[in-house]
């Protein structure tokens, strides 16, 4: 079973220009692929391209309402310098909080920005036997709502789950969300197997003082995906799972996916 999970930043970078970070995806073909802020807009619907071009079975669910650009003009690099404390040029989040009057002024003078929703995806090609989604208590400072997406799926006839998750910032407090989490997870991995992927926007060593008996499926940097410094990417098992292979994939993200290819042991 080939896994990916890549956070592909709704097909922008941070300037606001279009990357094709979709179609890199696409062409990896994995069998379980979790993917995080994805786009599901007026024009252009990322879900629906990626069900369709890969006859995946297939879950979205949406995280937050959104301003995505895809046409404006930049600079060197993936983002502009000072755009981790700015606000990057490609994604505008209005749904959970009010834009400050700057961040308004910058949405509203493109004039072919797209609105839409931003969320996770959990896609397929084994047998899904039931999916579930279930909402994660709202953190104060954070700017969109989180969720698990939870699926049953089956691996040679044998039963595992399979949990999607985009988890909030450490600075917004997202370790008290993830003892929750925690208590989920484990209450699962007690029925079957599981493997639980995405963006958790924390570094294993914190990871692990709630998620203990959890195995790192691969070891890897992951952002910023240019120069890595740090994994908040993960792929995290708990059952009879063997790793065959694993490894990073730079693409046209600011996060580098993961892949691994994972059997019964």
């Amino acid at each position: 079973m080939f896994v990916v999970t890549s956070n592909i930043h709704a097909g922008t970078d941070g300037y606001g220009r279009q990357t094709d970070v979709l179609e890199e995806l696409i062409a990896l073909g994995a069998d379980l692929l979790f993917v995080q802020e994805l786009w599901r807009g007026e024009r252009d619907d990322q879900f629906e391209r990626l069900t369709s071009a890969l006859d995946y079975q297939s879950t979205y669910v949406s995280l937050s309402d959104c301003v995505r650009v895809t046409s404006a003009l930049g600079g060197r690099g993936w983002q502009p310098v000072h755009g981790l404390l700015s606000g990057d040029r490609g994604l505008y989040f209005d749904g959970n909080r009010t834009l400050s009057p700057k961040r308004r002024a910058e949405r509203d003078s493109i004039a072919d920005a797209e609105r839409g929703t931003w969320g996770v995806g959990l896609f397929s090609r084994l047998p899904v036997r039931d999916v579930t989604v279930e909402p994660l208590h709202q953190l104060r400072r954070d700017k969109t709502s989180r969720a698990l997406i939870i699926a049953a799926l089956e691996l040679d006839g044998r039963p595992f789950y399979a949990v999607a998750i985009h988890g909030a910032h450490l600075s917004h407090g997202s370790l008290l969300q993830y003892r929750s989490v925690a208590r989920r997870l484990n209450a699962l991995s007690a029925q079957a197997p599981v493997v639980v992927a995405g963006d958790f926007n924390c570094w294993r060593p914190l990871l692990r003082t709630v998620l203990p008996r959890w195995k790192s499926a691969v070891r890897a940097r992951t952002w910023p995906a240019w120069r890595p410094h740090s994994q908040i990417d993960h792929i995290l098992l708990r059952g009879p799972w063997r790793v065959r292979s694993s490894r990073s994939i730079k693409n046209a993200s600011d996060h580098r996916a993961l892949a691994c290819d994972l059997t019964w042991s």
